[in-house]
C-alpha cells in the first residue's frame, strides 16, 4: 500500500507551527482579567495555570490538523490493468509405442517431450492452450482453455503404447482433430505445434489435406520430428533380468512435416536430443508472443475528513474554554 498525499508543499506550512508557538508565547499577556483578588484565589488552585494554557495547544493542533488536510493525505494501491487476446495453441503429441525409444537417454522420447511441453506452457500466461495425443487415431485430452492446472495433468499422464488408442502414427487425423478445436477460438492467432518420431502410416485422412484445411482457417502449425540418427533402443518385453530391448530404425518423414509447416506459415524443427528439443520448443515461445498492453497506475482512498473533524473539535475545546472561568487564569 502506498501512502501520501496529493498537495505535499502544504507540509511546508508545518515550519511555521513552532514560530507560532514562540509568538504565541511571548506575546502572552500577564495582566489580570480578574479585578477581584477573592475570585482569583479561587480559580488559581492547584492545575489551575496548566488548563488556562490548553486553549494555546489546542489552537496548535487545530492549524496543524487543517495543514495535514490541505496537504490531501491519502493511501493508494497498485492497480495493474492487463489487455491481453492472447494465442490459442494445440499441443498435438505422438503418443505411439515408438515414443517409448530411449535415445534421449536415459528418457525415453515421450518422457522427456513431455517435460518441454510443460515447460512451454508455464511460459505462457495469456493464451488459450489444448491437448491433442495421436497414434493410430486422435483424441482430444484437453480443449481449449486457461486453466493451466488441467493441461499440467493432461500431459502427465500421457503415456505411450497403451490401450488407449491404436498403434500407428495418424499424422493427418491428428491435424484434423486440432485444427476443428482450433478453427473457431478466440484470439489474434491460432497455432498447432505437432510433435511425432514417425511417418504418417494410420488414418483416412491426408495430412497435406489437413495441413491446407487448416491453413484455410489461418491455423499455423509448427512441426517437431524428434528422434536421433541411425536406430534407437526401444523396450520390448519385460525378462527374467528387466527389459528387453530391440533396435528401432529411426523414420522420420522430414519431408512432410517440411511441407506440412510451409503450407500453414509455420516451421520445422528437428531434435535429436533432449537439448535440442528444449532448444526447439523456446524458439517457438520467441516465435508466437501475445500482444499485451499493461497499464500500471496507484488507485486512491482520501483521508482528509478525519484532520477536518480533529480541528474541528480541537477549536470548538478551544472555544469552549476560552469562554470559561479557565480560559482567564494566565
Amino acid at each position: 500500500m502506498n501512502i501520501g498525499f496529493g498537495n505535499p508543499w502544504a507540509l511546508a506550512l508545518l515550519l511555521a507551527v513552532p514560530l507560532w508557538i514562540w509568538w504565541a508565547r511571548r506575546s502572552q499577556s500577564g495582566a489580570l482579567v480578574h479585578s477581584r483578588a477573592s475570585m482569583l484565589g479561587r480559580l488559581a488552585g492547584a492545575g489551575a495555570a496548566q488548563i488556562a494554557r490548553v486553549p494555546a495547544w489546542l489552537r496548535t493542533v487545530t492549524a496543524v490538523a487543517l495543514i495535514f488536510a490541505l496537504a490531501a493525505p491519502r493511501t493508494g494501491a497498485s492497480v495493474v490493468d492487463v489487455n491481453a487476446e492472447g494465442i490459442a495453441i494445440v499441443l498435438v503429441l505422438d503418443i505411439s509405442s515408438s515414443m517409448l525409444a530411449e535415445d534421449f537417454a536415459p528418457k525415453n522420447r515421450l518422457v522427456v517431450a513431455k517435460e518441454k511441453v510443460m515447460d512451454f506452457v508455464r511460459g505462457r500466461r495469456y493464451d488459450r492452450i489444448g491437448l491433442v495425443a495421436f497414434a493410430g487415431e486422435a483424441l482430444t485430452q484437453v480443449p481449449i482453455t486457461i486453466d493451466y492446472p488441467v493441461i499440467y495433468q493432461a500431459i502427465d499422464q500421457l503415456q505411450a503404447g497403451t490401450q488407449q488408442l491404436e498403434d500407428g502414427t495418424a499424422i493427418g487425423t491428428a491435424i484434423a482433430t486440432a485444427a476443428n478445436r482450433l478453427r473457431n477460438a478466440p484470439g489474434e492467432s491460432r497455432v498447432m505445434i505437432l510433435l511425432t518420431d514417425g511417418e504418417n502410416n494410420r488414418g483416412e485422412i491426408d495430412p497435406i489435406t489437413a495441413a491446407q484445411a487448416a491453413a484455410a482457417f489461418d491455423i499455423k502449425i509448427h512441426t517437431v520430428g524428434v528422434g536421433s540418427e541411425g536406430v534407437a533402443p526401444i523396450p520390448i518385453a519385460a525378462g527374467p533380468f528387466g527389459l528387453q530391448y530391440a533396435t528401432l530404425q529411426v523414420h522420420i518423414d522430414e519431408e512432410l512435416l517440411t511441407e506440412i509447416a510451409d503450407l500453414t506459415g509455420g516451421r520445422y524443427f528437428r531434435a535429436t536430443n533432449a537439448a535440442a528439443l528444449d532448444s526447439i520448443y523456446q524458439q517457438i515461445d520467441q516465435l508466437e508472443k501475445s500482444t499485451v498492453d499493461v497499464r500500471s497506475y496507484v488507485e486512491y482512498t482520501p483521508h482528509v475528513l478525519p484532520f477536518l473533524l480533529l480541528a474541528g473539535l480541537a477549536l470548538a475545546g478551544e472555544w469552549a474554554l476560552r469562554a470559561s472561568r479557565w480560559g482567564r487564569v494566565p
